[in-house]
């Protein structure tokens, strides 16, 4: 299936927020996450499923100074 992430097309098969998260090795603990204009809360990336369409944004937190 096909999904937008951070405008860029991806192709991937029906799994969780949170697996989806981990095959792109990104860690889910510094970030958030936008699922088709709405934020989604960390509880519920494991069970939350991609569904063909969907539109996410991820956004990293960096620390500086």
């Amino acid at each position: 299936m096909k999904i937008q992430v951070n405008g860029e097309e991806k192709i991937t098969s029906s799994m969780s927020v949170y697996d989806f998260l981990l095959t792109i090795d990104c860690d889910p603990r510094p970030i958030a996450v936008e699922l088709n204009r709405s934020i989604l809360a960390k509880k519920d990336y494991r069970t939350t499923f991609l569904l063909e369409g969907d539109q996410l944004e991820i956004v990293w937190f960096v620390g500086g100074g």
